[in-house]
């Protein structure tokens, strides 16, 4: 007489996600604006450091929150649709096959959710970068948008509903390369390290998985960041060519400040996801 092992398990919400990048992007926030001066640099000037304290000495602590608002209403499109994509497919694909998908399904999984939620999220990015650039010009020739919404409002009348979608093409191949970085290989490396059955399901395992994760994701997408960040912010003096970009300076790639960046909203992104999964997920039972 055979016995019937009942399970229960926790899967995400499609809205999970964007909640999720949302709490991390209020806590990475400055890295993120000290990341924009950097790149939209002309010139190799000036370090991380430095930059951050020019924005504190001019415009106080409060600038390196600059942009908040454009910062949140990006990842409520961009990353909520992405998340959405990837781990509702994921989900019905692993339950018909009883089994994870094989990572290279995941990443071309990834790849289609970043590309979307790259073009659908590109008007609240572009918004954001102008607003976190804003601090470091001078008060005559900055931009001043109240908020995301009115940046967006703005731009749509004073240049034109393409302008919203500058840099569309860009946004959406980063979009995918940092998600093949950050979903399929943070699924990817949890998968490894709890099949080591050294660790269990718990937050040292979503540490590590998404410290490599959000490694994978900076040496990804880095390059394409910088040319996606200078189109955004400028004023027409870059275009993009069939294959790269065409303007009078070179591009600063500066990985390591990508990396300061990149990878802490990786981490917490990603525990702040398995927490709302763990605590508040849809419960799935089953019975072998």
């Amino acid at each position: 007489m055979g016995f019937e092992v009942v399970t229960e398990k926790r899967v995400s919400r499609w809205y999970f996600g964007g909640l999720s990048s949302c709490a991390a992007a209020c806590c990475t926030h400055p890295l993120d604006l000290i990341k924009v001066h950097l790149q939209t640099q002309q010139e190799v000037k000036m370090r991380m450091t430095g930059m951050a304290l020019r924005v504190v000495r001019s415009d106080g602590v409060l600038a390196l929150y600059s942009g908040l608002s454009a910062s949140m209403c990006r990842q409520l499109t961009y990353s909520m649709t992405r998340f959405a994509i990837y781990e509702t497919v994921r989900d019905m694909v692993a339950d018909g096959n009883h089994g994870p998908m094989p990572f290279y399904q995941k990443v071309l999984l990834a790849s289609f959710g970043g590309l979307i939620g790259g073009f659908i999220g590109t008007p609240a990015d572009m918004v954001n970068v102008r607003m976190q650039n804003d601090v470091k010009l001078p008060p005559e020739l900055r931009r001043s948008y109240a908020h995301a919404l009115d940046g967006v409002i703005r731009v749509w009348r004073e240049e034109g509903i393409r302008k919203l979608f500058s840099g569309a093409s860009m946004a959406s191949s980063r979009g995918a390369l940092v998600s093949v970085g950050q979903l399929s290989c943070y699924d990817q490396a949890k998968q490894l390290v709890l099949g080591t059955g050294i660790l269990t399901d718990n937050i040292a395992t979503h540490f590590i998985a998404s410290f490599i994760a959000g490694g994978c994701a900076t040496v990804l997408c880095q390059p394409m960041d910088v040319v996606k960040t200078r189109l955004m912010n400028s004023k027409g003096e870059y275009r993009v060519r069939a294959f790269g970009i065409d303007s009078s300076s070179g591009l600063n790639f500066g990985l390591v400040p990508a990396g300061i960046r990149l990878i802490p909203h990786t981490v917490l992104t990603f525990i702040f996801l398995e927490q709302l999964r763990l605590y508040f997920g849809i419960r799935v039972i089953t019975s072998t």
